[in-house]
């Protein structure tokens, strides 16, 4: 039988990861139908407890709002809320495939999810349950990157699947998209992502993790079974451990 490497996992998914990709905005329910059935099936099949943070790029970016004018705190607060409808539409996913789920919220709103208390969240994990983490930290000028990170120190989670959906599969020197001479890193420390300054996760998280001795999974969501693949340790994407050195 097939194992995880992980008892406990954090996945982090993009709002742009569920946006239809024909506008690059908004929701597109079958492509996050796939990612809640890839979530249940590696849930039930695998063993692993599953957190999941969502971002909320797909409907408003907090950082966007603030370079057209808006108060940047505000704008933030906005992001946070948005995040909360990407949750929502990935708890329905899920509990549409039979997976039994619970959303947290950073910001209290008791009618459409429960407050994030870290305690809870694990006894819903040990029950079998999804948790998805929505509204960011609760705090402006944070992003949904250094909500993974946080989210996962605090249940205590093993790794960070951190899930890309642009096509990049993984940490590259530069931006293949751009540079066909890009070099591609299976295995990475978090001190060479910051040195580098390699566009993989905000500055804040990478720190975090690597404060907290916390691997990083970075691969590309879109592709069908990548999830399960990342999680029993098929070579895919990239590693970001803190005694990893690509050469």
């Amino acid at each position: 039988m097939t194992t995880s490497r992980y008892r406990r996992v954090v996945l982090k998914l993009s709002g742009e990861a569920f946006a239809d990709e024909s506008i690059h905005f908004g929701i597109d329910a079958v492509v996050v139908a796939r990612i809640a059935q890839e979530v249940a099936d590696a849930r039930r099949d695998l063993g692993v407890e599953v957190a999941i943070v969502v971002g909320g790029g797909n409907i408003f970016r907090g950082m966007m709002g603030a370079t057209r004018g808006m108060d940047r705190a505000r704008a933030d607060y906005m992001g946070m809320l948005a995040t909360v409808i990407n949750a929502l539409a990935l708890q329905d996913a899920l509990e549409a495939v039979g997976q039994p789920t619970r959303v947290q919220t950073a910001i209290t709103m008791a009618q459409v999810a429960e407050p994030y208390i870290p305690l809870r969240a694990l006894r819903h994990l040990e029950k079998d349950r999804v948790v998805i983490f929505a509204a960011g930290t609760g705090n402006p000028y944070f992003t949904t990157d250094t909500t993974a990170a946080l989210r996962a120190a605090e249940i205590g989670a093993e790794a960070i699947l951190k899930g890309t959906h642009s096509g990049v599969d993984g940490i590259y020197s530069a931006d293949p998209r751009l540079d066909p001479t890009a070099e591609k890193f299976t295995e990475i420390s978090h001190f060479e992502v910051l040195n580098r300054r390699l566009d993989v996760m905000d500055s804040t998280a990478i720190t975090f993790c690597l404060d907290n001795d916390l691997p990083i999974i970075v691969f590309d969501v879109t592709e069908p079974g990548n999830i399960r693949r990342a999680l029993v340790g098929d070579p895919i994407g990239t590693l970001v451990t803190t005694g990893a050195n690509h050469e």
